[in-house]
């Protein structure tokens, strides 16, 4: 039998659970900064409730974005290196790993871009614009590369161009508009063959999309590619970038989807956007029995 590996849930959700205020342009990287012991305590509740790996808040940290709204590309380096101590002081002491979230470039335009899949640059600047917060991170020896949420290509090129000599244990997961389309509206398995051959691939898949839409995707992936499939959906709905906020979330518990997802072929579960901690429990439960 498979064995499921189980990742966290929405940080953001999870910090707003715990009071957090995380509106304007640096979402869960503003807790980071202004409340970092609250991060803390979100992680530990991801691992109190059986996640094997817990995400980093870096997803919306970067040099360009910090720059934006009046800080300093040295605050911004800063910050992306707290994010990995701030998740590891949650694991002491545990056999949990902690995972540097990498997000997509759309994600510090504050428009949504990243669930549009349309990008004003080409390769060379997403390349420019990884790499430098890529090789900051990685001066904190992370146990994986969390490289989430991509949405087109051109960006998954650059990324294997960026980590085609680097070593560290790393997911790819894209995300898509359709069971076959990514949000750019180019096919999921073009994407994935460009970071197929990227060095210590633990796993490919999807992450904050339609829960409906995993078991697709996860087929068409694995016309790609042999290595673990990982998933972790958001809980549905539409994500209004003018509020802030996600619209028409759908009830259906995560767990009712479990059978379906792990029958796809997915082995690495958790959850995205509109998940807390109780839903990885629930999610835990589901697995051990």
């Amino acid at each position: 039998m498979t064995k499921i590996h189980l990742i966290d849930g929405g940080l953001s959700t999870e910090l707003e659970r715990l009071g957090a205020d995380i509106k304007g342009e640096l979402w869960t990287g503003r807790a980071l900064l202004e409340q970092p012991e609250l991060v803390e305590q979100a992680h530990r509740a991801f691992v109190e409730a059986g996640a094997e790996v817990v995400i980093t808040s870096s997803y919306q940290l970067s040099r360009r974005g910090f720059v934006e709204i009046g800080l300093t590309e040295q605050d911004a380096d800063e910050a992306l290196r707290r994010s990995i101590q701030v998740a590891r002081a949650a694991t002491r002491g545990t056999s949990v790993k902690t995972a540097a979230s990498v997000g997509p470039f759309g994600a510090v335009l504050h428009d949504g871009s990243e669930y549009r899949g349309v990008y004003q640059v080409g390769q060379d600047e997403l390349q420019e614009f990884h790499a430098e917060r890529l090789a900051v991170l990685l001066t904190e020896k992370p146990d994986f590369l969390a490289i989430e949420t991509i949405p087109n290509v051109v960006e998954a090129k650059a990324l294997a161009e960026v980590l085609k000599n680097d070593h560290t244990p790393k997911w790819v997961s894209f995300t898509a508009q359709s069971g076959e389309l990514l949000w750019s509206g180019e096919k999921i398995t073009d994407a994935v063959a460009a970071i197929a051959g990227l060095p210590n691939l633990v796993a490919v898949g999807v992450n904050c999309v339609d829960p409906a839409l995993v078991a697709e995707l996860t087929a068409q992936i694995k016309t790609v590619v042999s290595c673990d499939v990982i998933a972790y959906p958001n809980r549905g709905g539409q994500w209004d970038s003018a509020a802030g906020v996600w619209i028409g979330n759908k009830p259906k518990d995560f767990t009712e989807w479990m059978a379906e997802w792990t029958e796809a072929g997915v082995s690495w579960v958790g959850g995205c956007c509109g998940t807390d901690s109780t839903d990885i429990r629930a999610l835990n439960a589901t697995i051990a029995g």
